[in-house]
């Protein structure tokens, strides 16, 4: 990591070095390292600070030198900490510090008599007095690193994290969105990090009133250790919703890929039409229009014959449909037509589409259409390369997360970039064909060097070979050893160019070619042959089994794209709304989001209904995701309708 090898290219190409460690393991590694460097960075800021005050003994160096955990040192460290002029400040200015001593000590039996002593210019009378002392104490208690944990203890054990309603804002509208929190209560330790988001949210909105607390002390130890307790129960909920969120963008982003087909795509919708964008193989915009197959400006006749002209004229192999306002019933219809050849219908998820299509992604790509034209090719792109769209927008609005925008923004950006480079790297990137943004993605390269090889690509053509990437400006070695691996081209003189072979290992690959006395092209399209080696003989200081593996999967199918097939998939044709809906129904549908909570399923009423995580199994289930995938095909069963709030419960319990 410190040499600047990026998760991927650490997890594929440096087994040896990491004892097999997978891109999890060391992700873990990754952040560990992080978190304990900023903590040696605010260890030096404390030491310099104590050190200025003449405070630091070495007793007091040595504690903060074997001290890691985050809130010991800042215990350590608050009676240090230059804080605003505060009660126990003035108080010990006017001399009572020696007050405040004896009092803690509770030894004195007439404390009225005690403080006498203490009246004078700055102290106007016994009152006063007394109440400097106990400031003093207060503050004294409240930085006690015995005291702090003692109340956090109370509060692990018993703190109760409380909403309630803001009364002047419970008759508003937007206000009954967070209805169930309006007088709600429970032990922290079983808030769930979905209810503590939502309580949150409220709180945010100015609609709720959120309280933690555990007994009665008020000015100083119960605001600092509710403040505390506040900040780790939300970074808890927070990292709960961010791997949520993570999983479900892993998924989308690897979802089977039709692959290089002639596209027609399809924005569905009434009043405005059906927008269509007809595609070639390599998702290049070769036409336009719009169709009206439905009310209230319906010319179904015309647009089927605008349909069927277009599928001939373009020889469109398969359709992507939109999955918003119009999509059941313009899916329905499109398989109504009879087309001169077989043309498959998906449909496909339209999240984020609006996003793109007004980008600046969008805009650089199409600079000549307006945002429905680049809205339409997105979808048609998503169904034959899923990732390779899916890049191009804010994975926020991609709409697989749980409370994505209430969570820690810059961890929330971490996680989710590293999860995109992640699948990009996993999959491998076509060279010659991959956009700019896509490349970003890759192991060691980033904007500019992604840009350079776009640019390079123009100016001389496809790439032929990998190592022509450093014919690329300002691509120097480390960046070549970073990206290599991860980026194919098919039709390569040299078929390892089109595999995940890394280039610091065509040398062992042409000695096995040579051993087994033929070319590597021979070597890989010989599965006999391949079977012959024995790779225990190519074992050597810097390549182990773990690496010859890799190797040989390879040499069996290089390039393969490890994300599967697409699969079609139909609606039930009797369920059109959610009045059609009867309880104890059994339905298909596909999954559309997944939480800790449950899963979200599109049933094709416009509505998406919920299987809570009790009904998703007939045993018990701790996280939805051990049972369902992000777009898989399920068969649900109504258990409840709600006509009122559009509210459907599903079960996927078998009877």
């Amino acid at each position: 990591l410190e040499e600047g090898c990026t998760i991927p290219f650490i997890s594929r190409y440096r087994k040896e070095k990491t004892g097999n460690m997978d891109e999890v393991k060391i992700e873990a590694v990754a952040q560990a390292n992080e978190k304990y460097k900023e903590m040696a960075k605010r260890k030096e800021t404390i030491l310099k600070t104590i050190d200025d005050q003449g405070k630091l003994s070495a007793e007091l160096q040595q504690r903060i030198d074997n001290c890691w955990d985050a809130t010991e040192l800042e215990d350590i460290y608050l009676p240090f900490n230059p804080k605003r002029r505060t009660r126990a400040q003035v108080a010990r200015e006017q001399g009572l510090e020696p007050l405040a001593q004896l009092l803690l000590l509770q030894r004195e039996r007439n404390p009225e008599q005690a403080a006498r002593k203490f009246v004078g210019d700055k102290v106007s009378d016994v009152e006063a007095a007394l109440q400097g002392a106990k400031d003093i104490i207060a503050e004294t208690v409240s930085e006690n690193e015995q005291s702090r944990n003692q109340i956090r203890g109370e509060f692990r054990r018993g703190a109760i994290i409380t909403s309630k309603v803001v009364a002047k804002k419970k008759d508003e509208e937007d206000a009954q969105r967070f209805s169930d929190y309006f007088d709600f209560s429970e032990p922290l330790k079983r808030c769930s990090s979905h209810r503590l988001l939502a309580m949150r949210r409220g709180e945010a909105a100015g609609f709720l009133r959120v309280r933690i607390s555990a007994d009665a002390f008020k000015r100083l130890l119960k605001p600092s250790i509710e403040t505390e307790f506040a900040a780790q129960s939300k970074q808890k909920a927070d990292e709960e919703a961010i791997v949520v969120f993570a999983e479900n963008l892993r998924q989308l982003l690897l979802a089977a890929p039709l692959g290089q087909k002639r596209v027609m795509a399809v924005d569905p919708g009434f009043a405005n039409g059906c927008k269509t964008a007809c595609l070639d193989a390599q998702g290049n915009l070769v036409h336009h229009e719009i169709v009206y197959p439905h009310p209230p400006r319906s010319k179904r006749m015309e647009a089927t014959a605008a349909m069927k002209r277009m599928v001939r004229q373009y020889q469109i192999e398969a359709m992507a449909v939109g999955n918003g306002t119009a999509s059941r019933e313009t899916s329905e219809w499109l398989n109504e037509i009879d087309f001169e050849h077989p043309v498959d219908v998906y449909v496909v998820s339209e999240d984020g589409a609006s996003i793109y299509s007004a980008s600046k992604i969008a805009r650089e790509e199409f600079p000549d259409e307006d945002v429905t034209v680049r809205g339409a090719v997105s979808i048609g792109r998503r169904l034959m390369d899923p990732l390779a769209e899916l890049v191009k927008i804010d994975p926020k609005s991609i709409g697989v997360g749980q409370y994505q925008h209430d969570v820690d923004q810059s961890q929330l950006k971490k996680s989710l970039d590293s999860v995109v480079m992640s699948c990009v790297n996993s999959v491998g990137v076509n060279l010659n064909t991959a956009s700019q943004h896509l490349l970003t993605y890759v192991s060691g390269l980033g904007p500019t060097l992604a840009k350079n090889i776009v640019e390079y690509r123009r100016e001389n053509g496809a790439f032929s070979s990998r190592s022509q990437l450093k014919k690329v400006p300002r691509l120097g070695p480390s960046a070549y050893e970073q990206c290599a691996g991860f980026l194919r081209i098919p039709g390569a003189r040299n078929p390892l160019d089109n595999s995940a072979v890394h280039p610091e290992r065509y040398s062992l690959v042409e000695t096995m070619a040579k051993d087994q006395g033929v070319t590597v092209k021979q070597l890989v399209e010989d599965k006999a042959l391949q079977k012959k080696i024995d790779i225990r003989k190519y074992v050597n200081g810097e390549v182990g089994m773990p690496t010859l593996t890799d190797i040989m999967a390879e040499l069996d199918k290089p390039g393969l794209d490890p994300r599967g097939e697409v699969e079609k998939f139909e609606f039930d044709a009797s369920i059109k709304t959610i009045e059609d809906l009867q309880v104890g129904m059994v339905v298909p549908g596909i999954v559309t989001n997944i939480t800790k909570f449950g899963a979200f399923v599109d049933i094709g009423v416009h509505n998406d209904g919920l299987v809570h995580v009790s009904q998703m199994a007939n045993r018990y289930v701790s996280d939805p995701s051990e049972v369902v995938k992000l777009h898989e095909h399920v068969m649900v069963r109504v258990t409840e309708v709600d006509l009122k709030r559009k509210r459907i419960a599903l079960s996927m319990k078998q009877l």
